[in-house]
């Protein structure tokens, strides 16, 4: 899979995509990232990529003509342009899943007071939110989008197992999974439930079952 994420702050995903799974996945070749300064589009000479809205109001609007120039220049063709904006349909597991589907994935992160409707309406394929709540920009809702989307991928987690029984899968029922423990057994004063340490695996299967929610 490639990913594309076009920004104005590139350089906030430096740590991200060089550590943990994503970063193990970028150094094995399972996936690629390229980032793109939004800047490079700027519409004057001191790189402005955003502009008054019409009709007055707070704040500033990432233009269109801005995106479509980058998404003309990096192409689009076979990929899915996705918009990060609170005005999106809320991101899930479902959604994590089917987007490990594509093969190629563009994410626009917006600043200010977001983008010009047009880029939702005519640019963008999906508009999507990580949640409801406003944060300074799409950098860390396509941060989120990433990793959710990443470590659904063959060979990323080593064990791809390790999706099956994880928190909202498909084979999970969608359900947050079950509570874990490890050692110590026990630590001051807090216990490990004794079903966990009884060796028959029936109970313990139907006490985790009865503990998903």
């Amino acid at each position: 899979m490639k990913i594309e994420i076009i920004t104005l702050f590139p350089q906030m995903f430096a740590g991200f995509l060089e550590t943990g799974v994503l970063g193990r996945a970028i150094k094995n070749k399972l996936i690629e990232v390229k980032l793109h300064d939004m800047r490079k589009w700027a519409w004057n000479s001191y790189r402005a990529v955003d502009d008054k809205p019409f009709g007055g109001g707070v704040g500033m609007l990432i233009r269109v003509d801005v995106i479509d120039k980058a998404l003309t220049e990096i192409g689009r063709r076979g990929k899915k342009v996705l918009a990060m904006s609170a005005k999106g349909k809320k991101f899930d597991q479902e959604t994590a899943e089917r987007l490990a589907k594509e093969k190629s994935i563009v994410l626009l992160c917006g600043r200010y007071e977001g983008f010009d409707q047009r880029i939702l309406d005519n640019l963008a394929d999906e508009t999507i939110s990580v949640g409801d709540f406003v944060l300074s920009g799409g950098e860390l809702g396509a941060m989120t989008v990433t990793d959710a989307v990443v470590r659904l991928l063959p060979g990323v987690l080593g064990k791809d197992e390790s999706n099956e029984d994880e928190s909202f899968a498909k084979s999970n029922d969608r359900k947050v999974e079950y509570p874990q423990y490890t050692r110590p057994e026990s630590y001051k004063g807090l216990v490990v439930p004794k079903i966990l340490l009884s060796g028959d695996h029936q109970k313990i299967e139907d006490w985790r079952e009865r503990k998903r929610r």
